[in-house]
Order: C-alpha cells, then sequence, then structure tokens
C-alpha cells in the first residue's frame, strides 16, 4: 500500500483535514510532520465539528494511528489540552504516538514571539504568537529542547540553563521584560512528563516499519507551500518546511517510500497573516467568499484575507510539490456569483508572467490577469458525480484542472465528510 503526503497548494485553510478525513479507514497512520498549533484543521463529522490544532486529524479515525513527528515542535500544555477536549468527547487518543526527537516549545518561546512581532511594527510577520518561530530557531541554533530530553532531568535543565543565557539578556535589556528562571520553566515541562511517556516513541522506525508492512501512511502538513520557509512568500512564511519534501525530513521516512503527492486547494483564494497575496480583493465580493466561506482562523479567529483562484502559485505548488493529484475544496462557495475570474497570470510592469517572478519585490507588484467564468446557480452540495454538476461548474473545474498543471481528483462540493466528489482514487501506488 502507498505513502501518500497531503499538502497545501496555497496558503493554508485549504481544507486538509477534511481531505485526510475523506481517506478514512484506508489509512492506518497519520503523521503530521511540520509545524505545531500556529495552524489548525476544522473536521466535520455528522453534527459535530472538531477544530484541531496540534494533533494529526487521524485521531478521529477509529483504527488509525496518529504520530506527530520529528518535525513537529509540540506545546505540551496545548497537546494535553486537545487530547483532555477530545476525550471528553469520547475520542479515543491512547493511539497517539509522538517522536522522541521532536521539539518542545518552551514558555519562553511563546514570551519571546510575542515581543519580538511588537517590536518589529510595520514589519511583523503576522505570527500567531506561538512560540513556533523562536522553537524552531533553537531547534537550528543547536539550543533546542527535544521531548526525549524530559526524561533526563538534569539534561534538561542544562539545556534549558544554556538557552535562558542570551534569552535572559535579551528580554532584559532589550524589551524590558523580566528574567525567566530554569526552575519554572523546568518544573512547567517536567509536569506533563510521566502522561507523554506512554506516547513517546521512535517514530521514523515504527513509521517505515508500518510502510515495509503494507500499512498505508499519510503524511499531513500543516501551513501550505507558499508559507514554506524555503519556497513560499518569504519572509512572510512559518519556519518549518510545509512542502511535501517536508514529509521526508519531519518523519524520518525516505523520498522513495512516496507514492502520491496530494495538493489541497480552494475554488477561490485565502491567506492570514501578513505579506503579498496578488489576488486578494478589497471589496463586496472579498466580503461575500469571506462570509459564505466562513473564512475566519481555525486557531486564531482571524479574518482570512479572500481573494479569486490565483492558478499561478497552484501551478508553482503542483512543481515544488511533484503533485500528483488536487483535491479542491469548498467548490460550492461559489455558486451563485454570476462571473467567476481566475487569475491566469501576473503582470508586473507591463510583463506578463505565468509563473512566479523571481523576485520578491516584483511579486509583491504583481497585479492578476484575469480569465473570467460563468458561474451557477444551482445548489450543488448533493451532487455525488461530476456529471451531476451543473455545466458551467464543470467547465469551471476543467479549466482549473488544466491552468494548475495537475490533475482534480476530488471536489468539495459542502462542509460535511460526505459532501465530496470522487473522481480519481487519491491512493494510488506507483
Amino acid at each position: 500500500m502507498p505513502g501518500a503526503v497531503i499538502v497545501g497548494a496555497q496558503w493554508g485553510d485549504e481544507g486538509k483535514g477534511k481531505a485526510t478525513d475523506l481517506l478514512g479507514s484506508r489509512v492506518d497512520y497519520v503523521v503530521k510532520f511540520n509545524g505545531g498549533n500556529n495552524a489548525g484543521h476544522t473536521v466535520v463529522i455528522g453534527d459535530q465539528k472538531f477544530a484541531l490544532h496540534l494533533l494529526p486529524s487521524g485521531i478521529l479515525t477509529p483504527g488509525c494511528t496518529p504520530v506527530i513527528g520529528n518535525g513537529v515542535v509540540v506545546d505540551l500544555r496545548v497537546l494535553f489540552e486537545e487530547l483532555d477536549g477530545l476525550a471528553e468527547r469520547g475520542v479515543d487518543t491512547s493511539d497517539l504516538l509522538v517522536s522522541n526527537a521532536a521539539h518542545i516549545i518552551a514558555p519562553y518561546a511563546r514570551t519571546l514571539d510575542n515581543v519580538t512581532e511588537r517590536f518589529l511594527g510595520k514589519r511583523k510577520i503576522g505570527t500567531t504568537g506561538r512560540g513556533i518561530g523562536p522553537a524552531y530557531a533553537d531547534k537550528i541554533n543547536r539550543l533546542g529542547i527535544r521531548v526525549g530530553d524530559l526524561f533526563d532531568e538534569a539534561l534538561l535543565r542544562d539545556k534549558i540553563e544554556g538557552a535562558l543565557v542570551a534569552k535572559n539578556h535579551l528580554l532584559v535589556k532589550v524589551y524590558n521584560r523580566r528574567a525567566i528562571g530554569v526552575d519554572e520553566v523546568a518544573d512547567e515541562l517536567l509536569a506533563y512528563r510521566d502522561r507523554l511517556e506512554p506516547h513517546v516513541a521512535d517514530t521514523s522506525l515504527v513509521l517505515n516499519n508500518a510502510l515495509d508492512e503494507g500499512d498505508t501512511v499519510l503524511f499531513e502538513g500543516g501551513q501550505a507551500t507558499m508559507l514554506d520557509v524555503d519556497h513560499g512568500t518569504y519572509p512572510f512564511v512559518t519556519s518549518s518546511s510545509a512542502t511535501a519534501g517536508g514529509a521526508c525530513t519531519g518523519s524520518g521516512v525516505g523520498p522513495t517510500r512516496i507514492d502520491s503527492v496530494i495538493g489541497i486547494a480552494k475554488a477561490y483564494t485565502t491567506r492570514v497573516g501578513e505579506g503579498p497575496m496578488p489576488t486578494e480583493l478589497h471589496d463586496q465580493w472579498g466580503d461575500r467568499l469571506r462570509d459564505v466561506g466562513h473564512e475566519f482562523g481555525t486557531t486564531t479567529g482571524r479574518p482570512r484575507r479572500c481573494g479569486w483562484y490565483d492558478a499561478v502559485i497552484t501551478r508553482f505548488a503542483s512543481r515544488i510539490n511533484g503533485l500528483t493529484d488536487i483535491v479542491l475544496t469548498k467548490l460550492d462557495v461559489l455558486t451563485g456569483i454570476e462571473e467567476i475570474p481566475v487569475c491566469v497570470n501576473y503582470e508586473v510592469d507591463g510583463v506578463r508572467y505565468q509563473d512566479l517572478p523571481l523576485d520578491q519585490a516584483a511579486f509583491a507588484a504583481a497585479k492578476p490577469v484575469y480569465e473570467s467564468f460563468p458561474g451557477w446557480t444551482e445548489d450543488i452540495s448533493g451532487c455525488r458525480e461530476f456529471s451531476d454538476l451543473p455545466q458551467a461548474a464543470q467547465d469551471y473545474v476543467k479549466a482549473v484542472e488544466e491552468l494548475s498543471d495537475c490533475r482534480i481528483s476530488t471536489i468539495g462540493v459542502g462542509p460535511g465528510r460526505d459532501e465530496v466528489i470522487q473522481i480519481n482514487d487519491l491512493l494510488h501506488a506507483r
């Protein structure tokens, strides 16, 4: 059976959780391989809505083992708040596995995230303030604390002390904040040790053994391609590798084990936070997409910036990730719009670009070049076959597919688990 990667093909919030949940019982393991609790998935099952931030969507599927990989940064307080919340709603979370090599978001990372963002003023990145960036910075600077460190208290305290030497100077002398003590950090982290221990594993070994045994492993990315630290709209990006390549480094599974790469894209475009977004709408159409699509962040509640479908960035995502399939979500949100524009190219200083401009300034100045397609008025939420869609909706999907350089295999026509049109099998082996 295959190893499959799910990644966002835009700026996040595309519906990756629903896509993961859609595969349901066919998947044996679901792995979160990057990010932390700075993003979220909303999954609707029957009349229940689940908002997940740190946990993989597979936590909701009986018989599926959810895994937090080594590429994730873990806020232990948030982890157990989510687990407790699910337990109260009758969800069994005992099978969760957490990599011993995953990094922990220490309390001082959250503090630094917030004070640094405020200090940047108009140059702010638009972070969620969850400590994600500082935790990844510590990881790269080799000052990080890993899950496995909790089980050696002397080592843990030594690492915390080493990390706080420079941080306390920064907090006190630059940001006029109080110094943070080693004991308060250690005590907070150690309070979770006993509850965490049954979940800790060498998840790289577990996943490779599972693939050897023929199990299906789904790698679920947080954020999205355009927020990837290498390939996104830098510096307005996240601090981790949100593309398909990150699935390998963030889980300890080699690239030859991946059979399909599934990109999730909305039938329009949204973004949260700062940074350029060529198709952003500041008019009644942007308001309509936000209201009808319920475009507010799962984690932060922030209203999302909304715009028409941007085929330039989806083509880019297809190339960067090696997409084999696209799941097109929220097609139903476009119902009732007479003419639906799609960005097919950019224009910068009179020059047309079919692909992303080379430099940041050009991308920030890019103007969308639109091609419009007829809309439809029929309710499509009950459609289960592609042929059930109104002809105008079929034509829109076909046009988006061609412009995006990747086949569309699934279409979301409503928020519910079953409100989808399945065209091609997403779990196909090479």
